[in-house]
């Protein structure tokens, strides 16, 4: 089994650094020349012949240079990045546009989604999450079809949300027996909110009871899905962006295809909110194909959650082209999240 020695690392450090700055494939002779590491262009090729087989670079279309794939930018995030420091003029210019609105959460979150958006050129979106969540209080389920049945929620702040599910093709579920189901996820799921769904436990124990209860226990992944939407969408998120053209403005999305899918992804509300509602306090990157959004395939996203007062925080996320300059918008995020303990209202 092929290793991954310095010596490679070196090499797609280089080759990441070097396709970040110029979005050009890049061969070995060219590395020789601009990267002083002490090696002959022969003996590049060489290793980038093992790192092609490693699966960290690629060969795009007929070109002989080769570029980082989603492997390779992973590998470098999480073992090479370097720690960039944000210019002290950029720090100044975002730590402004947190306390000029401190009052304002809104003006603040939209503020911020422009002032990130500036300083990195990527597209940024924001989003002003409630402290206090919507919680579940009641859950019934009604047949409306042989293999379909209307959910309706009822949270603890009296919103009231509908969403219609199918059943798996071996299940039926009558008057009766959606009575017990709904019953018992009132009972398993009560006072749990969006987040609380996001562990596991709750769909184990879902299941658990759809399979005492002979209901097809692949069913309870779904319905608990589709619960999370409609706690999401109780919690009436803001979502605020800033520089939606920055991205397209990347020679990647000169193709129309993939120009039209991220402009899709960014004009659909609830996606944004699927994606910016995480629980996690660590700054996440994910990259290319790990993004559970197809429409986000051919793009990376930086966010973390920054803390704005007792009652609100806000989530942020970065976006930009695979290659985007990681080190930077992490930069940029740790600054933020610097800023907000200091001034925390």
């Amino acid at each position: 089994m092929l290793k991954l020695n310095l010596r490679k690392i070196r090499i797609l450090e280089a080759i990441i650094n070097d396709y970040i700055a110029h979005a050009e494939p890049i061969g070995s002779r060219t590395i020789a020349k601009k990267y002083d590491l002490g090696i002959s262009s022969a003996t590049i090729r060489n290793e980038m012949s093992d790192l092609e087989e490693m699966g960290y670079i690629v060969a795009p279309h007929a070109s002989s240079g080769r570029v980082p794939s989603d492997k390779g930018y992973r590998l470098y995030v999480d073992e090479v990045m370097p720690n960039k420091r944000l210019p002290q003029e950029h720090q100044e210019y975002l730590q402004q546009s947190i306390t000029q609105n401190l009052s304002h959460i809104d003006l603040l979150m939209r503020d911020l989604a422009r002032a990130i958006s500036f300083v990195t050129n990527y597209t940024t979106v924001a989003a002003d999450f409630l402290a206090k969540r919507h919680k579940i209080k009641h859950i019934q389920l009604v047949p409306v079809g042989e293999s379909t049945f209307a959910l309706m929620l009822i949270t603890d702040l009296k919103a009231v949300k509908n969403r219609v599910l199918a059943l798996p093709r071996t299940q039926t579920v009558g008057n009766a027996t959606a009575g017990r189901i709904s019953a018992e996820l009132t009972k398993i799921l009560a006072d749990a909110d969006a987040d609380d769904l996001s562990n596991k436990l709750y769909l184990g124990r879902t299941r658990q009871r759809f399979y005492d209860m002979h209901i097809d226990p692949d069913f309870a992944e779904p319905l608990i899905a589709a619960i999370v939407d409609a706690l999401s969408s109780a919690d009436n998120v803001q979502i605020y962006i800033g520089g939606v053209k920055n991205i397209l403005e990347f020679p990647e999305f000169a193709n129309v295809d993939k120009a039209r899918a991220v402009v899709g992804a960014l004009e659909e509300k609830d996606g944004l909110i699927t994606l910016l509602a995480d629980n996690s306090e660590e700054i996440q990157i994910i990259i290319g194909a790990e993004n559970k959004n197809v429409m986000l395939k051919d793009c990376s996203v930086i966010k973390a959650k920054i803390r704005i007062n007792e009652h609100f925080y806000g989530n942020i996320a970065i976006i930009g082209p695979t290659r985007m300059d990681y080190s930077q918008a992490v930069s940029v995020l740790q600054n933020m999240a610097a800023s907000n303990t200091e001034r925390r209202v």
